[in-house]
């Protein structure tokens, strides 16, 4: 790992990818999980609040760039999607939030993350949007920018079924964390953290698989595949990996208090 740090600090990107590329998968995401975490608390500590925003942002239109990757786990059949870190890693976000800047802050954080999501999608078809090169009108000296167009598109242009899934998914199930954590909260006369933190963020993490799951292989899908694979498979299948997510966040929400600005009232 600390060669892998070397070669980041060279800025030798694909020394570092091929060093990670070695380890398996599991290493490599608990290594991202807690990477993830920890820079969480490293935006609250240098721009409050702000930093959870921009976070969150970041963190919304990475996730729905990364499961396009799939990778094998060990103990999974089939393979699963990448994603699962850093959407997870917005409902510590939100109940950060919530537990030092009030509801409404989380709450804001949730239309803050979505618009940022929209708002670089509609960039990212402008963006292809412009006429491409051709071999004909640039010769043989852009050649290699030729395929750029094609890969762009691979990975910005959504799936229509997907996007729809993912943004009614994550909208619904942020809402009900932020108001979950409250309800919590308001019952244990604000006591127990671990337990809001841990009980809101599985059942949200559950609502939010179970939405995204029916509507993108169900309610959208022109050919909408058998419940009970959807259900054992999407839903259940990575709902194992945000149970362990939502444990491993814990401390972290802990740590939150001492990461906040000294400004913060």
């Amino acid at each position: 790992m600390f060669e892998a740090l070397f070669q980041l600090v060279k800025l030798d990107f694909i020394g570092f990818i091929r060093i990670l590329n070695s380890f398996s998968v599991e290493l490599t995401w608990i290594i991202f999980l807690l990477f993830c975490f920890g820079s969480v608390l490293v935006f609250l500590k240098l721009f409050g609040k702000s930093g959870l925003y921009v976070y969150t942002s970041i963190a919304i239109i990475v996730g729905n760039i990364q499961v396009l990757k799939l990778v094998n786990f060990s103990f999974f059949i089939e393979p699963i999607a990448l994603g699962t870190i850093l959407f997870a890693s917005t409902f510590l976000c939100t109940d950060i939030l919530a537990e030092y800047y009030g509801e409404k802050n989380a709450k804001k954080n949730i239309l803050v993350g979505f618009s940022a999501f929209l708002f670089m999608t509609i960039l990212m078809l402008f963006t292809m949007g412009y006429k491409p090169l051709d071999i004909q009108t640039v010769g043989s000296n852009f050649e290699w920018a030729l395929s750029l167009q094609m890969n762009l598109e691979a990975i910005f242009i959504p799936f229509p079924i997907f996007f729809g899934a993912s943004m009614i998914a994550y909208i619904s199930s942020q809402y009900f964390d932020v108001w979950f954590f409250q309800k919590i909260s308001n019952m244990t006369n604000k006591k127990y953290l671990w337990f809001r933190n841990n009980v809101s963020t599985m059942i949200s993490s559950l609502f939010d698989n179970i939405i995204f799951s029916i509507f993108a292989w169900i309610i959208f899908n022109p050919n909408p595949l058998d419940f009970n694979t959807v259900l054992f498979t999407f839903i259940l299948g990575t709902y194992v990996l945000r149970i362990f997510i939502a444990i491993i966040d814990t401390p972290f929400i802990y740590l939150a208090k001492y990461f906040l600005p000294k400004n913060n009232e």
